[in-house]
C-alpha cells in the first residue's frame, strides 16, 4: 500500500510538472492566424497587428466585469496606441450586430471590436470565463492569458513587458 501511495504521489507530480510546462510552452507559443470582421465592417488578422503588442479580450455586454474593465482599456489605448498597444474586443454576445455595435458606440470603445468566431475561439481557447485576455507580443508570440478583470496598470505593464 505505502509502495502504491509513493507511485500515485510521483505520478501526480509528474503530471503537475508537465502541465506547467506545456502551460509555458503554450504562453510562448506562436500565435494562431485568425480572421474575423470588426463592427465597421473591416477584415482583421493576425498579420494586420505584426509588429504591435495585441490585446485580445473576449467580453460580453451582459458581463459586469467586462463593462467594469472597458474604460481601463478605452484609457490604456488612448495612451499606448502610438507605441505599438493594440487591441481587439471579441465579443462573445449573442445579439445582433447592429445592437452590439449601437453598445460599443455608447460605451465609448475607440479599438476595434468583432465578434468571436468559433474557430477563433477553439484557436485562441480563451476558457470559458469571461473577461479573458490574451497577448500576443510583437513577434506574433503568445505571452499572456488571464480570466477576470484586468485595470489600465497592469495592462500598461504587460504593454511595457511583452513590447520588446
Amino acid at each position: 500500500m505505502k509502495r502504491f501511495l509513493i507511485v500515485l504521489a510521483a505520478g501526480a507530480l509528474i503530471a503537475v510538472g508537465a502541465a506547467a510546462c506545456a502551460k509555458a510552452q503554450e504562453e510562448n507559443a506562436p500565435a494562431p492566424d485568425f480572421s474575423v470582421k470588426d463592427l465597421k465592417g473591416n477584415t482583421l488578422t493576425l498579420a494586420s497587428y505584426k509588429g504591435k503588442v495585441l490585446v485580445l479580450n473576449f467580453w460580453a455586454t451582459w458581463c459586469p466585469p467586462c463593462r467594469e474593465e472597458i474604460p481601463d482599456f478605452i484609457e490604456a489605448y488612448k495612451s499606448l496606441d502610438a507605441r505599438g498597444l493594440k487591441i481587439l474586443g471579441l465579443s462573445v454576445d449573442r445579439i445582433p450586430v447592429d445592437r452590439l455595435r449601437e453598445w460599443t458606440e455608447k460605451a465609448g470603445m475607440i479599438y476595434p471590436v468583432a465578434v468571436a468566431t468559433g474557430q477563433i475561439i477553439m484557436d485562441y481557447q480563451p476558457g470559458q470565463y469571461i473577461p479573458a485576455t490574451i497577448i500576443i507580443d510583437r513577434k506574433g508570440r503568445i505571452r499572456y492569458r488571464t480570466s477576470g478583470s484586468m485595470d489600465k496598470d497592469t495592462l500598461v505593464r504587460l504593454f511595457k513587458e511583452y513590447s520588446d
